[in-house]
């Protein structure tokens, strides 16, 4: 693909989790990653030999490339980097060292814990005060959770959209997750709950939020070539893309009709020989609620305001959750609102899974074909298309 040359090029070979819960047991972020590396390692059929590339995204204090090469046990490697989350970023640059050869086989890992900034429990622990500081946004900071929920009361002032269409967003998810056994949140939640839920920050309340979690993922990447040798039908990577606009601060993005989202939309579909029609299931990212309907809006499921709409026509009562058309799920492993705050590797990680046929009770029959819209409006919108040969 001229527009595209990388297209395809790049597989994943192997993934590994360690789930994901509200208190890991006092276990380290190293200690997670490197549970959820070596499954990724073995789920490939590799060894730590195998392994010369490596990739880390963390949360602030969790494990660097470096720490985790030694840990591991890597005899060699000739790419590491640390991007720092959301999930796209870091698997950008992974399908770039090796497409450009700096190495062969690239280990992919994310670690999560809970810090002092998101979790009570967290502030009371010191081995995890020690991060707090620099994370904070400043009190006079139109910031992360205070910015979402400033767009979001914007959006429910230009649209006239009732609380119940983010109310949607954190139902699906938690029947998703219900089925999931890496997630934290399984308890059944209902639109009366949903509505009499704390509020946080005027209009989002505590389940327009995504959880913080203690838990890892990790992934194993190598040449679809090489691929193909090991399995018979890899999962590449057809499309993966990251974007922004020149106004990208929370507070002074000057609308919701162009922001970093719309790049992604206007460069996946650039890159990509498939789209809306081709996909089997869909993986909008759910750091905010509000996000997730923007990025119904922004790859053209719905027109602008029309997500919640969008939502309520295309809900299955049996089941409580989203399905496109009656066919295509969303977020089926409860996204970062029940599985837990993975910053999207989550979503990646049931991509793969549901296009190997290995999401068991949420398998999508027959499922070919993932979409994943990760990240915000700000500067971590993110994207991918993943396929199976």
């Amino acid at each position: 693909m001229a527009r595209n040359p990388i297209a395809d090029q790049v597989a994943i070979v192997g993934i590994g989790s360690t789930g994901f819960s509200r208190d890991s047991g006092g276990r380290s972020a190293k200690a997670l990653a490197c549970e959820a590396s070596i499954r990724a390692i073995r789920d490939a059929g590799l060894g730590p030999g195998d392994i010369d590339g490596l990739v880390g995204a963390a949360e602030p204090g969790g494990p660097q490339p470096q720490e985790m090469s030694a840990a591991l046990g890597l005899p060699q490697v000739s790419h590491f980097s640390s991007p720092t989350p959301v999930a796209v970023f870091a698997l950008v640059d992974a399908m770039n060292a090796i497409y450009s050869g700096s190495c062969d086989t690239v280990l992919l890992y994310f670690a999560y814990t809970r810090l002092p900034w998101n979790s009570r429990s967290a502030a009371q622990d010191p081995f995890r005060r020690r991060h707090t500081l620099g994370v904070m946004p400043a009190p006079e900071s139109v910031n992360a959770a205070a910015a979402y929920a400033a767009w979001a009361s914007r959006y429910i002032h230009e649209y006239d959209v009732p609380r119940e269409a983010f109310g949607r967003v954190a139902l699906n998810a938690r029947a998703g997750a219900a089925n999931n056994p890496l997630a934290a949140m399984k308890a059944p939640l209902s639109m009366e709950g949903y509505l009499g839920a704390r509020m946080i920050r005027e209009p989002l309340c505590l389940l327009d939020m995504d959880v913080p979690v203690d838990g890892a993922d990790a992934f194993v990447l190598t040449r679809t070539d090489r691929a193909r040798a090991m399995t018979k039908s890899p999962i590449v990577i057809h499309a993966a893309t990251v974007g922004l606009v020149g106004t990208n601060d929370e507070d002074q993005l000057p609308s919701l009709a162009r922001h970093g989202q719309h790049v992604v939309v206007e460069s996946l579909r650039a890159k990509s020989d498939l789209w809306l029609e081709d996909m089997d299931v869909f993986f909008p990212y759910d750091g905010f609620s509000i996000i997730t309907l923007g990025w119904f809006e922004n790859f053209g499921w719905c027109g602008p305001g029309g997500a919640g709409r969008f939502l309520e026509e295309h809900w299955d009562e049996a089941s409580g959750r989203v399905m496109i058309d009656g066919r295509i799920p969303v977020n089926p492993h409860g996204g970062s609102l029940s599985e837990g705050a993975t910053r999207g590797s989550g979503h990646i990680r049931e991509a793969v899974m549901q296009l190997r046929g290995d999401a068991d009770a949420r398998q999508v029959p027959g499922a070919r074909n993932a979409l994943i819209g990760c990240g915000g409006f700000f500067f971590n919108s993110q994207g991918a298309i993943l396929r199976r040969l």
